[in-house]
């Protein structure tokens, strides 16, 4: 696929991995996924900024813990906006929190921290220099981000006065859409819609991210936005990550249009590796 270069407002555009050591993570992630990294931290800082590449596209990032975090290493999703000032005002007024109030990074764009009425915490990114990942949904790279909530009627007004979104139930799972996204994927693919309704999934084109119950076993997990990475063999990926020192959370399941698993690295932080199997287009519809 060709690279990315910037995304429209309300996509998810980027993640990175915040870890207590961000050197061995990086070992973890690169025997796994293949990824290469270079260092964007000025010579001398205190903290790390480890950028993940496959072919010399950016895919993703490794970091020391922010100062005062929870040691916990985490995944976080990033959203692409035209103005992190004015979204996270949009967020407060719609019931968020601002844990960390838009700050410029460096000469790359401008963040901010936010969390969802239920604690779901993610990102938001105003791009300057750093234009988000270059490559997605190819193996070794993001595809898709979860909100995981127990509460979907309640989030869904916040995510839709803070980005727009609307929500598509294809039946064996709902889904978080803007229409804008759909139609700049046609305007650069013409036709995207059409193959899109021949596959039997009208309207994914919309999709920008993805939501997920949790379970009322799961009694101890928070909400929160996971993210999940493309690979070419699911069962083979969960070996690997047993084998390098992670752990495999849920065993390799079909699922619609995928086989997936979920996986923890060696220092805690859960993430999911679906490949994609067409045959399983229909899984999950009939019990749905």
């Amino acid at each position: 696929m060709p690279e990315r270069d910037g995304y429209i407002a309300g996509v998810p555009c980027w993640v990175d991995t915040s870890q207590p050591d961000p050197d061995a993570a990086a070992q973890f992630y690169g025997d796994l996924f293949g990824w290469e990294f270079d260092e964007a931290m000025p010579a001398g800082s205190q903290g790390r900024y480890l950028i993940a590449r496959l072919r010399g596209g950016d895919v993703a990032a490794v970091s020391s813990l922010p100062d005062g975090a929870p040691t916990q290493a985490v995944w976080n999703t990033y959203i692409w906006v035209g103005d992190a000032d004015e979204t996270a005002a949009k967020a407060r007024e719609a019931g968020g929190a601002i844990l960390s109030e838009p700050f410029d990074v460096m000469d790359a764009g401008r963040a901010a921290v936010i969390a969802d009425p239920e604690g779901a915490v993610f990102c938001i990114w105003q791009a300057k220099e750093h234009r988000g990942a270059r490559i997605v949904n190819e193996p070794g790279s993001l595809t898709f981000n979860v909100l995981n909530t127990r509460d979907p009627g309640a989030a869904k007004p916040f995510y839709r006065a803070v980005f727009g979104w609307t929500t598509l139930d294809l039946g064996s799972g709902e889904f978080w859409t803007l229409q804008a996204y759909g139609d700049y994927l046609e305007e650069l693919t013409p036709g995207t819609r059409e193959r899109t309704a021949e596959f039997g999934a009208a309207g994914f084109e919309d999709v920008v991210a993805a939501i997920r119950l949790i379970g009322a076993d799961e009694v101890e997990a928070p909400a929160h936005w996971g993210v999940t990475f493309s690979t070419e063999d699911a069962d083979e990926t969960a070996a690997k990550a047993a084998a390098i020192g992670g752990a495999v959370l849920v065993a390799p399941v079909d699922a619609p249009y995928s086989r997936l698993t979920v996986l923890r690295d060696p220092q805690g932080a859960m993430f999911s590796a679906t490949a994609f199997v067409p045959e399983n287009k229909d899984v999950g519809r009939a019990a749905a």
